[in-house]
């Protein structure tokens, strides 16, 4: 199986949401959802449920959970072997229509200047 690259979605002003929100975790939580990331690098668009499953309107949710804590992180495909990660979330009941309407924002302007709003991690 080929594998994905893992990008992150840049903000105009070179912030990279995802790096922050992952910043503000516990470290076991932080080490449990970038082990989803590479999962997903691993098996792209294969990833499927627990661990993954899609919204709506091509946007995606990596599922991460820590005592009883649900941690989303949303992201979408730039290609067939290239996803950008958006941002991340903390669930409550249902991820809401805003965050997901956020990474739709996010892929438009990927899609507008590819190498300007991503980030790829080392």
């Amino acid at each position: 199986m080929a594998h994905t690259d893992v990008l992150f979605f840049r903000d105009p002003n070179d912030s990279v949401p995802l790096l922050e929100w992952l910043a503000k975790l516990p470290a076991k939580v932080r080490a449990k959802c970038i082990e989803r990331i590479d999962r997903l690098g691993e098996l792209g668009h294969e990833l499927r449920r627990p661990e993954a499953d899609l919204l709506r309107d091509g946007i995606y949710e990596l599922r991460a959970s820590y005592q009883g804590v649900h941690y989303r992180m949303l992201y979408f495909f730039a290609g067939k072997a290239v996803v950008v990660v958006s941002h991340g979330l903390t669930k409550e009941q249902v991820v809401p229509p805003r965050d997901i309407d956020r990474a739709i924002r996010r892929r438009n302007l990927v899609r507008t200047d590819f190498e300007k709003f991503t980030f790829k991690p080392e």
